[in-house]
């Protein structure tokens, strides 16, 4: 009796998990601009170039991000900080990336009430930074950064976010 117990077990196991590891994700990660009340500070020192958190390797990117379904304002309004960004900031190379930037809204949603969003980078500048808020910081201007709702906002549009980023690099089918 025992016998088909154990050999159910690790395969019941591994049907658990499943979803976890098809589903597993980065999060986020927000680095957080000058504290309120920092108005009079310079702007915050360059970050030492390093490997991008989160890059494109491929021709296309995509990422699948939830957002809580009561904060799509917020993240909606990350979207529009980007746009409007990428028109005003001089930095060539990010106004490429965020030249083809494409956002989608799913009307299926995603699991728990969240909201599923779409982002389609096509092309991609190969190993350039994607993350949605160092693409933020970078397109904001220093007098942005300093002001005390900056500090406020960036929280708000980090906890917006139900899951991590689901990234794929995509290539073209010919």
């Amino acid at each position: 009796m025992r016998r088909p117990f154990t050999t159910c077990a690790p395969m019941l196991l591994m049907v658990a998990l499943a979803p976890a590891a098809l589903f597993a994700q980065t999060p986020p990660t927000a680095q957080t601009p000058p504290a309120a009340g920092a108005t009079q500070q310079a702007p915050p020192p360059a970050q030492p170039a390093g490997p991008p958190k989160l890059a494109f390797t491929t021709e296309a990117g995509l990422l699948l991000v939830q957002i809580k379904g009561d904060q799509t304002a917020v993240f909606e309004e990350l979207v529009a900080k980007l746009r409007a960004g990428a028109g005003k900031t001089e930095d060539a190379a990010v106004k490429g990336q965020l030249s083809n930037l494409k956002v989608y809204k799913t009307a299926e949603g995603a699991a728990g009430g969240n909201a599923l969003y779409v982002i389609l980078f096509d092309p991609v500048t190969k190993d350039a930074e994607y993350e949605l808020f160092a693409l933020v910081q970078k397109v904001m201007t220093p007098d942005e950064l300093r002001a005390p709702e900056t500090s406020e906002w960036f929280k708000k549009a980090t906890s917006a976010f139900a899951a991590g980023y689901n990234k794929l690099s995509l290539t073209p089918v010919k």
